[in-house]
């Protein structure tokens, strides 16, 4: 039996959405001033085969569709932790960083080729203390914290996208950085933090997979946090 973890067609879902998807995000108003501040989202995300979950593509789609097209996201996923704070690079279709392993060879082939970002970049420098703007690695694309989501909301890939580590787990240096990064909202730009809330694939059953069953905690035993590869 197949299910988004075993697919017949690995990101077939994902090919019989994009086509029509990205005729409908042509249509889409982009975002004035006038509209005010974006919004700052947490999505969740997952491995490569959600983009075989035709009806999570379809929502996260139609979700982003009733926003204004923003002038750039910034996104902020556990799935890279690097202290000092970083940004991925800016340059134009860089490749993408496929940070996970033991999926059908399909997804090793999936590109999400964004414009160049370096006017984003320019934005983040100057909303941070001079002590505290990001390293940018210039050889570094997007992980899949960041282009699986994406490439449901804008399939058209014409949203200059920067990706920022996350450097730290203490809330209160976490709610500074937020803080000073809102200023991004009124000028258009659509701040995104990517996660899940556990990473324990070995301990998916097929009855969680198709929403049958509720994962829970059992005593003694807690969820992986989902942080991908750890950088200091």
């Amino acid at each position: 039996m197949s299910s988004i973890f075993q697919p017949e067609t690995p990101a077939g879902a994902y090919d019989a959405f994009v086509g029509s998807a990205r005729v409908r995000a042509r249509d889409r108003r982009p975002w004035t001033p006038t509209d005010g501040r974006m919004p700052a989202l947490f999505i969740s995300h997952g491995a490569p085969p959600l983009l075989d979950d035709a009806e999570w593509l379809a929502e996260l789609f139609d979700w982003a569709h009733r926003l204004p097209q923003p002038r750039a996201v910034l996104i902020v996923s556990a799935q890279w932790e690097a202290a000092p704070l970083a940004l991925s690079s800016p340059a134009a279709a860089m490749t993408p960083v496929y940070d996970f392993g033991g999926f059908a060879p399909r997804y090793y082939t999936l590109r999400y080729d964004t414009p160049d970002a370096s006017e984003l970049a320019g934005l983040v420098r100057s909303v941070l203390p001079e002590g505290a703007r990001p390293h940018e690695h210039l050889d570094r694309g997007l992980d899949h914290g960041a282009w699986v989501p994406l490439m449901a909301m804008y399939p058209n890939a014409d949203v200059p996208v920067l990706q920022l580590s996350l450097p730290t787990q203490d809330p209160g240096k976490l709610l500074e950085l937020g803080r000073r990064l809102q200023a991004l909202r009124d000028h258009g730009v659509l701040i995104i933090g990517s996660g899940f809330m556990t990473h324990g694939l070995p301990f998916l059953t097929r009855e969680i997979i198709q929403g049958q069953e509720i994962p829970f905690l059992v005593e003694g035993i807690r969820p992986l946090g989902h942080r991908g590869t750890r950088q200091r």
